[in-house]
């Protein structure tokens, strides 16, 4: 186990968030009984950082004998971890892939493979610090040859036609990406691929596909975009802080970033085809025209065990992802975290799949 690492990170931010005001005293709800005791640990999305840290916090105040450690290590190195049997669980931006699904899994029974839980839904944004401009309106199309570095000036004829009323500067941008693995950047990259194909010219993928400045984890995009000046980066809305957000063309509306219009694009897109029961990866709908739609969402997932080689650690998970999907764990998500709620019907669906693990 990773316990004595993992300590100095995401328990660090845990005692930071009680300390802070944001007491489990006064997030908690009595949603379980005091009766889980042991420890688990978990790695990897950066993105589900605030949630983690909110609901480790609402479980550990109603299970005093329970422990939860969450490193957020970035979704590549959590799922690294998982399959490795490092961690209990892992916290990714993107879903298993078929090469991940076919190997081993170190905490699992042997011939069982891990489960994609969809549980943390945010919208991703595009974050900009541009001298004079309270405003940016983008299409996927500018924001693909921006962020590949084809257009590098702020007054841009096509970034100057989406946005007639700013003031652009004549200033050279700064487009800023993740250097590590990430299901941001994973869901991201999928969004400029589908929406804009063409000018994109790239799959979709964890690790950046081109050049230019990049950043550890979304704190350090975040930071590197605060810091700097004419710039611009990927990162989810709840860490977006203070700068400005652009809004995306949708058919012929721009739409602002809220969880209603990321939980709406969610509740239009399928699961993938060709999942075994209870993996329930979510192939989201980045071109649709549907009025009120945000599609630079993430969904971010919870990966567990089938079936957990160790019945104790099983049952510990099974208790705190009941949680995390429950009712109340999804409203204090949404509070500290930003988050939009799963909806009913995939509620249904991802509580199903945690009653079966074992």
């Amino acid at each position: 186990m990773l316990a004595p690492r993992l300590a100095f990170g995401a328990l660090a931010a845990l005692v930071a968030l009680v300390a802070s005001g944001c007491a489990a005293n006064e997030i908690g709800r009595e949603v379980l009984p005091g009766s889980l005791i042991g420890t688990i640990d978990g790695a990897g999305s950066s993105a589900q950082s605030a949630a983690q840290e909110a609901w480790i916090a609402t479980i550990q105040n109603a299970n005093g004998g329970l422990t939860i450690n969450y490193e957020p290590s970035g979704s590549g190195a959590g799922r690294e971890a998982f399959l490795a049997g490092g961690v209990d669980f892992a916290g990714s931006d993107s879903a298993l892939s078929a090469d991940e699904l076919a190997g081993d899994f170190g905490s699992c029974v042997e011939g069982t493979t891990g489960i994609d839980l969809p549980l943390y839904i945010s919208p991703l944004a595009i974050i900009f610090n541009v001298d004079g401009v309270d405003r940016l309106q983008l299409d996927a199309e500018t924001t693909a040859l921006i962020f590949r570095g084809d257009i590098t000036r702020w007054n841009d004829p096509a970034i100057e036609a989406l946005n007639p009323d700013a003031r652009l500067p004549a200033a050279t941008i700064t487009a800023v990406h993740r250097s590590d693995a990430s299901g941001t950047t994973k869901n991201f990259t999928d969004y400029l691929a589908q929406a804009a194909p063409d000018a994109w010219g790239a799959e979709a993928a964890d690790s950046w596909p081109f050049g230019g400045e990049s950043a550890q984890g979304n704190s350090g995009v975040v930071n590197a975009v605060t810091n700097g000046l004419n710039t611009i980066g990927y990162a989810d809305a709840s860490r977006a802080g203070d700068l400005g957000i652009a809004a995306l063309k949708v058919g012929d509306e721009f739409v602002d970033f809220t969880p209603e219009a990321a939980a709406a694009v969610v509740a239009v897109s399928p699961l993938e085809e060709g999942r075994a029961d209870g993996d329930l990866a979510l192939d989201i709908d980045r071109t649709t025209t549907e009025p009120g739609t945000y599609p630079l969402v993430l969904v971010s997932y919870v990966i567990a065990c089938q079936q957990y080689r160790d019945p104790e650690i099983a049952a510990l998970v099974r208790g705190y992802l009941e949680f995390v999907a429950s009712d109340e764990g999804q409203a204090v998500s949404a509070e500290f975290a930003g988050s939009a709620p799963i909806s009913d019907d995939l509620a249904v669906r991802v509580l199903a799949a945690i009653a079966s693990i074992r």
